[in-house]
C-alpha cells in the first residue's frame, strides 16, 4: 500500500482478468505478425487490417471497417489513404449515401494480399501448433464471447 492510499483495495486478480489478458495477448500477437509484413512489405498494423477487410468483405466503407476491427475512424481513414497512395486501394463515394467512402482493392492490392496471406496462414499454423487440441475449444469460446458482446 502506498502512503497516499489509506484504505485497502478489494481483492482482484489482474492476471486472470480476461479483458486485460485479451488486450495484452492481442497486442503481442499483432506485433509479432506485424514485424513480418512490415519488414517485407512496409505495411502497418492498421493498413494490414484495412487491406484484409477490404479484400475479404464485400461493399465496405471506412465506417464499416471501423466497426469491424474496433479502430478509430481517423486511424482507418489514414490507413486507407496510405494504401490508396501506395496503389493498393481505390476509394469511391457511395452512390446511395454520399457521406460514405467505399473501398475496393486495386489489382496491386490483390497481388499484395496474395503475398501477405501465406504469412498470416503460417502464423495461424504456428498458433494452432501451440494450442494443439485446444484450438477448436478456443474458437468456440471466442465465438460465444463475440456473439455476447455484439
Amino acid at each position: 500500500m502506498t502512503s497516499a492510499q489509506t484504505t485497502a483495495l478489494p481483492d482482484f486478480d489482474l492476471e486472470r482478468y480476461l479483458p486485460y489478458r485479451f488486450v495484452v495477448l492481442a497486442a503481442r500477437l499483432s506485433s509479432k505478425l506485424a514485424r513480418q509484413y512490415k519488414r517485407e512489405f512496409g505495411i502497418s498494423i492498421p493498413e494490414w487490417r484495412v487491406l484484409l477487410n477490404v479484400g475479404y468483405t464485400e461493399d465496405l466503407s471506412i465506417r464499416d471497417i471501423e466497426q469491424r476491427v474496433s479502430l478509430e475512424r481517423s486511424k482507418v481513414s489514414r490507413a486507407a489513404t496510405k494504401l490508396e497512395a501506395k496503389g493498393y486501394l481505390a476509394k469511391q463515394i457511395d452512390p446511395r449515401d454520399k457521406r460514405l467512402l467505399k473501398l475496393t482493392l486495386t489489382p496491386e492490392g490483390t497481388e499484395l494480399l496474395t503475398k501477405l496471406i501465406p504469412i498470416a496462414d503460417k502464423f495461424q499454423a504456428e498458433l494452432n501448433q501451440i494450442l494443439g487440441e485446444d484450438t477448436d475449444a478456443l474458437h468456440l469460446a471466442l465465438d460465444r464471447l463475440m456473439e455476447e458482446t455484439d
